[in-house]
């Protein structure tokens, strides 16, 4: 075991010793178990993370007591079943830059002229990382729990209702026994259509009071703030009262954050980046209960090709690794609908290539 790491150690001192008397020499790939000899900067090749910030709106709709009846006392079409929908409201997809934790390399840059300036530019642009630069937090924010919307008439006329009814009685005469009808009210109470045709009159006679009231054609007088207020009570009640036909709907947010690592060396860049549940809103892409919403990338064919190297630098000491992105244009859908569309550079999916890091800025 000391054997073999001594020969480790003399092999990196061996790949170091030629940095200095001139030789061209890559930099090394770090693998498990390998000792950093001293003056040995680490770094790793940067990888892109596709970072999806969604927000979605929870609608609980509850069904107005009288909407079967609508249509007939309103002319309007109601929805007459409770619903819970989702609608995604707000997307924002950005691109994370970090380590690629397979890809690490190490280079001694003690002696170099140019080399650490270089190696700055090379990190400044992104083109390697010395650092895990991932700065996606995962905030979940869940639903709390949500009443049920209640109606009410809002004293709007009793609930029962005076009904004439016929009784008969018997009566002896000099012919026989007769039957006598003998009308009589008895209180009862009111059937849903008729609460129903109650409000779609109150409804109207709202309408034609605020018009009366906002053209003067009233005996009341309002004047400065009280006419404001006089309109905005009624179309305050008129709102009301409509719900017992419309429904009423109240709503929630949901913030939730996924992200999306492209594989390289696949040959269909499709990823379910998340899925919209109908009971559960916004889910990951394990929850299969949800519709998928997809995140595609497509090559970008316009992204010109130039050299990795300059010719002045092919007698450069050390050559450093690096990675040159692939540009990229990112789709997200849902189903059939386009819910985002960006262009974006893609760094594992791109060429990594060697760079004489010794060369001259030439200033």
């Amino acid at each position: 075991m000391h054997m073999m790491t001594n020969q480790r150690v003399m092999g990196l001192s061996l790949i170091f010793g030629l940095l200095i008397t001139g030789s061209a020499v890559f930099a090394q790939e770090i693998k498990s178990g390998d000792i950093l000899p001293d003056g040995a900067v680490v770094y790793s090749l940067p990888m892109t993370t596709v970072y999806i910030q969604v927000e979605a709106e929870r609608e609980i709709f509850t069904a107005g007591p009288y909407a079967k009846f609508a249509r007939k006392y309103l002319g309007l079409d109601a929805r007459q079943e409770d619903q819970v929908l989702y609608r995604i409201t707000q997307l924002q997809v950005r691109p994370y830059l970090e380590a690629d934790p397979a890809h690490s390399f190490m280079v001694n840059l003690t002696g170099l002229k140019n080399a650490v300036a270089n190696f700055a530019q090379f990190h400044a642009q992104g083109l390697i990382v010395l650092s895990d630069s991932y700065l996606g937090k995962e905030e979940k924010f869940r639903f709390g729990p949500q009443a049920k919307a209640e109606f009410t008439d809002k004293g709007l006329s009793s609930n029962l209702t005076q009904e004439q009814i016929t009784l008969y009685r018997a009566e002896q005469n000099a012919w026989g026994i007769n039957r006598v009808a003998v009308p009589q009210n008895q209180t009862v109470e009111k059937s849903v259509e008729k609460r129903a045709e109650e409000a779609a009159d109150l409804i109207f006679k709202i309408r034609t009071k605020r018009v009366e009231i906002i053209t003067g054609d009233t005996d009341a007088t309002f004047s400065g703030a009280a006419l404001g207020d006089a309109v905005k009570e009624m179309a305050r009640l008129e709102e009301e009262y409509l719900s017992l036909f419309l429904g009423k709907s109240t709503y929630a947010l949901q913030s939730m954050q996924f992200e999306v690592l492209p594989v390289a060396h696949q040959a269909r860049q499709t990823y379910i980046a998340f899925r919209l549940s109908d009971t559960e809103g916004l889910v990951p892409p394990s929850n299969v209960s949800g519709r998928p919403i997809v995140l595609e990338l497509k090559a970008d064919s316009d992204q010109p090709q130039g050299p990795s190297v300059a010719p002045e630098a092919a007698k450069s000491a050390v050559k450093l690794f690096y990675r040159k992105p692939v540009a990229m244009q990112l789709l997200l859908s849902d189903g059939q609908e386009l819910l985002a569309q960006s262009r974006v550079l893609i760094y594992q999916l791109g060429q990594t290539l060697s760079y004489p890091i010794n060369v001259s800025s030439g200033k």
